[in-house]
């Protein structure tokens, strides 16, 4: 009974929903056929975080659309890239600035805990190779957790994670917020 009841109901919502359709990208990249990324730069990253960042955007934009090709210039050859070489009419550049690990941390009346974040921004542009302008720019900014310590009955207990992992998290969701515009999206209407 309660299943029949569970199906009409949702039977009726279905009929009374709205329509919903899909709207093309704010950033159509197809009548380009050619793109240039240059990789990001990175600012107080360690590592090769600013090409963990650009593969990450190369594979959120071509998951994004298709009809073009992505041609990948080091970020020593941007001046090379923006005056259209390779034939490329376009090029996104990048930026990635890093903060400093903060500890947080507090104590309790049996234990203390302290934990690490890190805060990142992303900033994204398009330019054209032909003028120099500024075709379209996104940026975004987040911060995750990297570690955690706790003192449990006076013993350290340390649960960090893999600092790469949280740093991967997080440079996925500025990759994910700066290229809202390139992917389509459903709307209800």
């Amino acid at each position: 009974m309660r299943a029949t009841a569970a199906l009409l109901a949702m039977l009726a919502g279905v009929g009374c929903a709205s329509h919903r359709v899909l709207l093309p990208p704010r950033l159509d990249l197809a009548p380009y056929n050619s793109i240039g990324l240059v990789r990001f730069t990175a600012e107080n990253a360690k590592g090769t975080l600013g090409d963990v960042a650009t593969r990450r955007f190369e594979e959120y934009l071509l998951a994004a659309q298709n009809g073009f090709e992505v041609q990948d210039f080091v970020a020593a050859d941007s001046v090379a890239a923006l005056s259209g070489a390779r034939g490329v009419p376009v090029v996104f550049l990048g930026h990635l600035k890093v903060s400093d690990v903060k500890p947080r941390g507090g104590l309790g009346l049996v234990s203390a805990h302290l934990e690490a974040n890190v805060s990142a921004e992303l900033s994204v542009e398009l330019r054209s190779t032909r003028t120099g302008g500024i075709l379209w720019r996104a940026s975004s900014a987040a911060t995750e957790k990297v570690g955690q310590v706790a003192v449990q009955g006076g013993i350290p207990e340390f649960s960090a994670r893999d600092p790469n992992d949280a740093y991967g998290r997080l440079v996925d969701r500025l990759v994910h917020a700066v290229t809202w515009d390139l992917r389509s999206t459903w709307v209800k209407q």
